[in-house]
Order: structure tokens, then sequence, then C-alpha cells
């Protein structure tokens, strides 16, 4: 029970969510591919969330019905629809800032959401931070080695060790290294956008955090929370997308990438980080944010025939140095908080005559002392 337990709490989330950043980074190629399509932003939003709610309502109805579900008050309502507006605008502004410049710069500012975290988390005290802790040093360098793995990764090829393939690429493959490569002259409004997405994507992540304390029940969460996105992106699109011909879906591109994004991304990768973070909290969820570059460039490497320079390998062994860096923190200071519970003195542990003098000491005061006054 014990070996399950563990696999359940410590090795499943780190491949869960190693497979969700696989899954979030070729979303947003799609999304970018939708674009290239003059695909609106705002409606692919919009359309992509009411996906996911359509599929949500039957399944939360009947895990409901199926299981005690804790009770849904006022107040709770109401931090799930933050929650869905802080999510819902974080997403806007992140397509939006793709649409302006590639996946791969997306994912290259996405290596700031630790950073952003963590000082969030340690804001609203959900993060302790000791000097004199390992775990906590160990949190803090991981977190501080892996952004600047990142960056080595973005910023220095270095010589080649990998050759790309020289033959002409397909028109498929052409069009997918014009998606991940391309720039625009508005970059500067793209970066912008994409660090203002990612500080509400942290944000998301610690209101997350105070939702599921009074209400755990992940699969609810996150049909509310995709009903409230659907009704933010929807009354936004109508003031910047009016016109009825940016609503229209022909069957191509666009409408494989809404599905996809419906499903995978706004279901079953907000199912999958809803989770994470309510078993290993914010920050532990989002030090695995700056693997996505490391799978951009792989993904060039073996599909899009790209060259595998040396910094490529130097920036994802830093990377992976400051993400186990990380982990082990935060195992550790697991360990020790379950130390520290199985410490605590409690009245079951003391001896039962010791219990007995010391309730009789505090009704009896004048016996805790003997007088020895001379005569």
């Amino acid at each position: 029970m014990a070996r399950r337990w563990s696999f359940y709490k410590d090795l499943l989330p780190v491949v869960v969510i190693i497979g969700n950043e696989c899954n979030d980074m070729g979303l947003l190629t799609l999304f970018k591919a939708a674009t290239l399509q003059g695909m609106n932003n705002h409606v692919f939003v919009a359309y992509a969330y009411a996906v996911a709610t359509i599929i949500l309502l039957p399944v939360t109805i009947f895990h409901r019905r199926s299981r005690v579900a804790p009770p849904l008050s006022f107040s709770i309502i109401s931090k799930i629809v933050l929650l869905g507006v802080i999510g819902s605008s974080a997403q806007m502004l992140a397509y939006a800032g793709t649409s302006y410049s590639s996946p791969t710069l997306a994912s290259s500012i996405g290596n700031l959401v630790p950073a952003f975290t963590f000082i969030l988390a340690v804001t609203f005290r959900m993060e302790k931070i000791a000097a004199k802790s390992r775990s906590s040093q160990a949190k803090v360098m991981g977190s501080i080695i892996s952004i600047a793995g990142a960056f080595v990764l973005t910023f220095y090829k270095g010589p080649s060790i990998i050759n790309g393939h020289y033959h002409l690429p397909s028109p498929l493959q052409q069009q997918l290294i014009n998606i991940l490569n391309s720039e625009d002259a508005s970059w500067v409004i793209a970066g912008i956008l994409l660090i203002a997405a990612y500080v509400l994507t942290s944000l998301w992540y610690i209101v997350q955090v105070e939702v599921l304390k009074v209400f755990p029940d992940e699969l609810t969460t996150v049909f509310l929370y995709d009903v409230t996105a659907t009704i933010t992106t929807t009354i936004v699109c109508l003031f910047t997308a009016p016109n009825t011909s940016a609503w229209k879906i022909g069957l191509n591109i666009s409408l494989i990438s809404i599905v996809c994004s419906g499903i995978f991304g706004k279901l079953v990768s907000n199912v999958v980080y809803t989770w994470a973070v309510h078993l290993k909290g914010p920050v532990f969820v989002s030090s695995f944010k700056p693997l996505q570059i490391v799978i951009a460039v792989a993904m060039g490497v073996m599909f899009l025939g790209d060259t595998l320079h040396f910094g490529s390998i130097v920036g994802a062994t830093i990377i992976s140095f400051g993400l186990y860096a990380v982990l082990w923190g935060k195992a550790t200071e697991e360990i020790e908080e379950d130390v520290g519970s199985l410490e605590s003195p409690t009245t079951e542990n003391v001896p039962l005559l010791q219990s007995y003098i010391t309730k009789t000491s505090d009704k009896n005061p004048d016996r805790n002392y003997c007088k020895t006054s001379k005569p």
C-alpha cells in the first residue's frame, strides 16, 4: 500500500506533467497553424472552451451523482469564477502573443513561469523559505538553474553535433518549419503579451490552491472553470470580433485545432494541472515549464530535420539538474513535514502516570511545592 501511494504521489505526477508539457507544445503549434489561415485567436479560445464545457457537462453530472461530492456554496462558486476569469485572460493573452510571434518564443518566455509562481507562493505563504534549510535552498537554486538553462538553450547554439537533413522538405515539413520559427515585426508586442499571460498563469496556480483547499473536487472545479471561461471569452469576442464571418469554421486545420485544443487542452490539460496542483503544489507544477523549450528543440530535430547544436545539449542538461533540485527539495520538505508531525507531542503519547500528575498539579497548585520554613 505504501509503495502504491509513493508511486501515486511521487512518480505519477512527474510522468503526467511531462506528458502534459508535450501536449501543450503540440497544441500551440496547431493553434499557430490555424491563425496562419486567418483564424481569430479570441474566437479560437472561445470555441475551445465551449468544446471542453460540452464534453465535461455529462461527465461532471455522472461524477457528482456516483460519489459523495462536497457541497457548492456561493463563496466557492465566486472563487471558481475568479479562477475562470484569470485563466481565460491568461489564455487569450498567450494565444495573442503566439499569433504575433511563434510557439518557440512563447515556450522561451514561458521559462519565467517558475520564477513568477515561486515569488507569488512565497508572498502568499504557500511556500516556506528557511535560509538554513536544505530543502528551501534546493528549491530556490533549482528554480534559478532551470531558468538559466532554458535561456542558455534559447540564446546559445554552439557547434553542431547532429547535422540536419539537407534535402528539400516536404510541403508539410516546410509549413511546420514556418510555424515553429516564424517571426514578426511585432515581436515586442508579443513579448509583452506573453509576459502578462504567464504572470496571470502563475496567479492562476495560486488561486487554484485556495479553491481546492475548500472544495477538493478537481473535476467539478475544472467544469465550472470552463463554463466561466467560455462565457468570459465569448463576451470578449463580441467586442473584438463583431463580424460574423470571423465565427465561421470550415473543415480545415482550424476545426482540427479547436477540437484538439478543447479536448486535450482545456479539458485533459486543465484536469491534469488541477490534480497535480492539489497533490504537489503550484511551485512543483510550474517547475516543469522550462521543458517546453526542450520539447520544441526535440520536435525540430526529429520531425523537421533541424541541426542539433551543442548549446541545446548544455541547456537541456542544466534544465534537468535544476528540475531535479526542485523535485529533491520538495520531496525532502515533505519528509521533514511528515517526521515533524510524527514527533509533535500530544496528550495521547504522554504516559498515564505523568498525565495524572500533571492534571492533579493543575487542579491543586498548592501541592506544586513543599514549605521549608523553619520554626
